[in-house]
């Protein structure tokens, strides 16, 4: 089922309605979760439901949860689970070490 989701994600018209929304939200988290997050809810939605999960939010929850309880029993699974988060969750980057903390610069 995972293949099958990661695999509708790679289709062109799903692709487009995920680009399209990527650009909407401008990489602003909040933007995010109004544009992004809704189109690749919609699109696990119509893999998942085939396989009796319901056909709403809550599906693809449970879905969610499932993958997660497989990922340290599976390397696949976890691997699969990775590239279906990175089609839809922006990356995370962290701020240099030491920014912000109010230490002094070493000359």
């Amino acid at each position: 089922v995972l293949a099958e989701v990661i695999k509708a994600f790679g289709a062109p018209e799903n692709a487009q309605r995920m680009d399209e929304a990527r650009e909407n939200a401008c990489n602003d988290m909040g933007k995010m979760l109004q544009f992004l997050l809704p189109v690749a809810t919609q699109i696990q939605q119509d893999v998942i439901k085939a396989y009796g999960f319901s056909n709403d939010g809550e599906g693809v929850l449970k879905f969610a949860r499932l993958i997660k309880s497989y990922e340290s029993q599976d390397p696949e699974i976890a691997s699969m689970s990775g590239k279906l988060k990175a089609m839809f969750l922006p990356p995370m980057t962290l701020p240099p070490h030491g920014a912000g903390t109010g230490g002094v610069a070493a000359s």
